[in-house]
């Protein structure tokens, strides 16, 4: 399996020119099987969501439909969305027959004040997709290591953040971290720019069961990168190191 991340900045509360320069960028980098793009990419992280965030059939959601079946991909990232009054950060997992399947992020992000407007999810979600079980998470979930822990259920972790510049060495860090402790692969997606409170320098990066980088962006940069994803060598990998089968309870 193909997996393309895309670092992108985002253009404040405009969905319409977020979704056409995604478009371009994933257009630049075909033949993937999942696109992963970054935690709220159509608006930019918004933690006070009224008049920004999307109702829950949103063209943006709509966008992922068609963009998925145009690629026959996987379209993968977190939208603000409202949804019966209440606003929630939607990891959408989008498939190429327009089958969604999505996670709501359940760490809200306090110091900044996401936990003020937005509900948490209580779910954990594990999608399958073309022989590979991949667990949704959003930005903050990755400094909670017990809610990413593996309990055989999958096989590759995803996550999409905002993750601000002066804290980009601990993204870095826990990423590595995520994919020895779980052996697995880990694809994190981080954005760049600036948005009305925070700079972002990216440090998006796809690591494998070892913790090796094995494709990674250019921090500060608009870019993307592609890794395979080898499920033969991560079986063979977990039965000759059978680390999972001693964690604790």
């Amino acid at each position: 399996m193909k997996v393309t991340i895309l670092q992108r900045d985002i253009a404040w509360a405009d969905p319409a020119t977020n979704r056409e320069l995604t478009d371009q960028a994933i257009d630049r980098n075909p033949g993937a099987d999942i696109y992963v793009l970054p935690e709220m990419f159509s608006t930019g992280f918004c933690t006070q969501p009224e008049g920004i965030a999307e109702s829950n059939n949103s063209d943006t959601l709509k966008w992922m439909q068609r963009k998925a079946a145009a690629t026959n991909a996987a379209i993968a990232g977190s939208v603000a969305v409202v949804e019966d009054g209440r606003y929630y950060n939607r990891f959408y997992f989008v498939k190429p027959d327009g089958e969604v399947e999505h996670y709501d992020k359940k760490h809200l992000f306090t110091y900044g004040g996401e936990h003020k407007r937005f509900t948490a999810g209580d779910r954990r979600v594990v999608v399958e997709f073309r022989g590979v079980r991949i667990l949704l998470e959003v930005c903050y979930d990755l400094r909670f290591p017990i809610w990413a822990r593996n309990r055989g259920d999958y096989d590759m972790i995803l996550y999409v953040a905002s993750w601000p510049t002066p804290r980009v060495e601990a993204w870095s860090a826990l990423l590595v971290a995520r994919a020895i402790e779980n052996q697995c692969y880990v694809a994190g997606v981080n954005r760049v720019g600036t948005d009305p409170s925070c700079e972002y320098c990216g440090g998006s990066v796809i690591i494998d069961p070892y913790g090796r980088r094995i494709a990674e962006c250019e921090r500060g940069k608009e870019c993307e990168a592609t890794a395979e994803i080898d499920m033969t060598a991560l079986e063979a990998f977990r039965e000759k190191f059978p680390v999972l089968k001693d964690s604790d309870i």
